[in-house]
């Protein structure tokens, strides 16, 4: 049987640095190491210029090889030679654009299913920026509602993903956006899954059943199995939004949440370490 060994996913926000200090492009380079990362630009209108940014960036960041995955249309990557790119990958860097591209383009093809054997049989990072990060889950917001409250009647639209990550619906550019009625919707649709709001220049970094923060913004969780009552299913089309009970949790760069027990991590007391060292001193 194979060893399988599900890699990381690294889940942008979006405009992430890619000129000072890149702290997100930097975790991604270094799960990469001394292997090759393959740019996958499918979401994007303007394909060639935005390689050429990410290239220069990852090179900067010592990443020796890197390629790019050229689908434009869904039949390259029914095609032998654009699998063949992957050859070697030891990650897979998704840019932003239109995340119904990528799912449309590579959804179930032989370049989709080599790239879930890097991540899921050979240890591989997978990285998504904005669109790069909706496609993660296994169903993903499309489109909806921006910068004020949802209503009952406003049209979430959801579509699937590529699964790479389960239970969880993510939004991108969230505080800047002010996307917080559209996911709050998309939860209250669909009350099992967590919604992950991530901030520009943020990522979560999931690696097995927890996730770390990393960047300049925060990282918003909304947890619909609490709810006790929403008007989702019964209120008029023209009503805003209720839903009673649900939780919210705002992680900042250093915390981590449990997936499958839908809660934060607490970060290791600095205070309380000294008072051990003391103790232990003192005896």
């Amino acid at each position: 049987m194979p060893n399988h060994r599900r890699g990381t996913l690294v889940i942008i926000g979006g405009h992430e640095d890619r000129e000072g200090e890149k702290v997100i492009l930097r975790e991604v380079a270094r799960h990469v190491g001394d292997g090759k990362l393959v740019v996958a630009t499918v979401a994007s209108e303007e394909p060639d210029g935005l390689f050429d940014q990410y290239k220069k960036a990852f090179r900067d960041l010592g990443v020796k090889q890197v390629a790019e995955l050229p689908v434009a249309q869904r039949s390259q990557a029914r095609e032998d030679a654009t699998v063949k790119i992957l050859d070697g990958a030891r990650g897979v860097f998704f840019t932003g654009g239109d995340q119904l591209k990528i799912t449309s383009q590579i959804g179930d093809t032989p370049t989709y299913r080599r790239i879930q054997e890097i991540h899921r049989e050979e240890g591989g990072v997978i990285a998504g920026t904005s669109a790069g990060a909706s496609m993660m889950c296994e169903t993903m917001l499309v489109s909806g509602g921006g910068d004020e409250s949802a209503t009952v009647g406003e049209t979430v639209q959801m579509a699937p993903g590529l699964g790479f990550v389960g239970g969880v619906v993510i939004d991108q550019h969230f505080a800047e956006r002010g996307r917080m009625g559209r996911l709050l919707g998309a939860v209250a649709q669909n009350p099992k899954s967590l919604g992950l709001g991530i901030d520009e220049d943020t990522a979560s970094v999931v690696s097995g059943h927890t996730f770390s923060v990393i960047g300049k913004g925060s990282v918003y969780v909304l947890d619909g199995s609490t709810v006790t009552w929403s008007n989702v299913a019964e209120g008029e089309a023209e009503n805003n939004l209720g839903v009673h009970d649900v939780r919210m949790h705002v992680l900042a760069a250093g915390d981590r949440f449990d997936l499958r027990g839908r809660r934060p991590l607490r970060r290791p007391e600095k205070a309380e370490s000294g008072e051990k060292k003391e103790k232990v001193s003192a005896s």
